[in-house]
């Protein structure tokens, strides 16, 4: 009897897109990040949201492109070891080990502060937010142990619920037609091209983080040629839009000239407000409720992220064959997701025992390197389009394999120097904390090259395997014809020519 494998064919364009969009958390993004971009950019901070999702969606052309032609489920690997050669592609295995896991890792303390403060807002209790933070990672723990197609559903609730709510509040806002009436000077050149925007972008690429994950449910979705594209689309203009048009319609609720000395008053209960005089206190009363249900979509999504990409590198050889197994019912790699509750466990409760704060110090300072790796690879996915569509006849565009792919490598290298400038916005750390969390990324860069190197010289099967195509009957639920079968990687090494 074969071992089991995913469960393929089973995730349709919108559950993917639920996986992504949770994963971003908007709900949270908006409520808990959204008034600092207006105390450092002002009223122009809506259009920061819209370059940012330009600047993804110019990405996600190149990056779809290639998706059709790469079929691992090592996603971003995947695509740096097939366009840049296998020394780099192990380098960002790691990376992305890293970046995903600090995404997600970090935000259990967003967890344990955010349902305290919940619960200290609505029935005036106090918890301590180190239960909570456990109680959390026993949740999401389930989730991922359950079908790929449950935690579909339970996303798209969660989903659907927290944006309604942003929803709400901008429908009141705009029925009652604002504090001042609807004003669209936050789209004047004059309140854009101000020194605050460079600080606005980088929050802004910081709320997409994750959208690229697409690729990863390749495997187990219906005709993946398809629902991955339009799911990598349908998130990027999601969040775009809808990031800008939030924090627009809050500009309108205090008005253009009183916003920012709102934000800077009380910069966590803007949203709150806005919403107890525009809609009533229950619906403030609920947005607290519903933050925390959009910390544990965001913590489900990474986690099913992370759980795949263990699950591809046990594939490969790079980790332990256990993290491959999957469970023979629910079709899930349980034991990867059980690695990761574990890795996730140690350090959250490392932080409590340190006597760190769960939101200063365990939130932003995990988070900040895993945002930063995830941009790297993000760039190093773009520079690899091009350099892997020359190496075969495809059929492709230039547009889409050459131009595209180059436009978004230079703004997402704007984008990283922009965010390593401000790194200080998303740690709250001092200088020396903040160079030891950017160090991270190139620190881990670094030993993947040198583990690349070593499993060249002592384990040459596994080297020369990586990241290689799966044979087509292994293709996901896919019941088309292929696309241009890719050149294998027994072509020259473009790291080693």
């Amino acid at each position: 009897m074969s071992a089991p494998t995913l469960r393929r064919g089973t995730l349709g364009t919108a559950d993917i897109a639920f996986f992504v969009i949770s994963a971003a958390a908007p709900l949270t993004v908006m409520a808990g990040v959204a008034p600092v971009a207006l105390l450092l950019g002002g009223i122009g901070a809506p259009v920061g949201y819209l370059l940012a999702g330009i600047t993804l969606a110019v990405f996600a052309v190149g990056f779809t492109t290639m998706s059709r032609h790469v079929r691992s489920g090592g996603a971003f690997y995947a695509f740096i070891t097939r366009g840049m050669g296998r020394p780099l592609g192990i380098a960002a295995a790691l990376l992305a080990m890293l970046g995903y896991n600090g995404m997600e890792i970090g935000v259990y303390g967003l967890l344990g502060s955010a349902t305290a403060d919940t619960a200290q807002a609505l029935w005036g209790i106090d918890i301590p937010w180190l239960p909570i933070s456990l109680a959390g990672l026993l949740l999401i723990w389930y989730g991922g142990f359950r079908s790929i197609d449950f935690g579909a559903k339970v996303l798209g609730v969660l989903l659907v619920a927290e944006t309604g709510i942003l929803l709400l509040l901008a429908g009141g806002v705009l029925l009652d037609g604002g504090a001042d009436g609807i004003s669209l000077a936050s789209f004047a050149p004059g309140n854009v091209l101000v020194p605050g925007m460079a600080a606005v972008l980088a929050c802004a690429f910081a709320a997409f983080t994750g959208f690229e994950s697409t690729v990863i449910y390749r495997r187990e979705a219906r005709n993946p040629d398809r629902t991955v594209p339009r799911a990598t689309y349908i998130a990027v203009a999601f969040l775009g839009l809808f990031y800008s048009f939030i924090v627009w319609t809050v500009i309108q609720a205090f008005g253009d000239a009183q916003v920012v000395e709102a934000a800077a008053t009380d910069p966590g209960g803007l949203f709150f407000s806005a919403i107890t005089h525009y809609v009533g206190a229950w619906a403030a009363d609920l947005m607290h409720i519903l933050i925390v249900t959009s910390v544990l979509a965001s913590l489900l999504a990474f986690h099913n992220a992370i759980n795949r990409y263990g699950l591809a590198l046990s594939e490969e050889g790079v980790l332990p064959a256990a993290l491959g197994r999957v469970h023979p019912r629910h079709r899930s790699p349980y034991v990867a997701g059980a690695a990761q509750i574990v890795l996730g466990a140690v350090i959250v409760i490392g932080f409590a025992a340190a006597g760190a704060d769960p939101y200063a110090q365990l939130l932003l300072w995990v988070n900040t390197p895993g945002m930063i790796g995830l941009m790297v690879l993000q760039l190093l996915a773009a520079i690899a389009v091009p350099l892997f569509f020359r190496r075969f006849d495809h059929g492709e565009g230039r547009i889409r394999t050459v131009v595209a792919p180059i436009v978004a490598a230079v703004l997402l290298a704007t984008a990283i120097v922009l965010v390593t400038d401000n790194v200080g916005l998303f740690s709250g750390a001092s200088t020396g904390v903040n160079i030891v969390l950017v160090s991270l990324v190139p620190a881990v860069f670094l030993i993947g090259l040198v583990l690349a190197y070593r499993l060249k010289r002592t384990r040459p099967e596994v080297y020369a395997r990586f990241a290689a195509e799966p044979p087509p009957q292994e293709e996901t639920g896919d019941t088309t014809a292929p696309g241009p079968t890719a050149p294998a990687l027994t072509a020259p090494d473009p790291t080693t020519v």
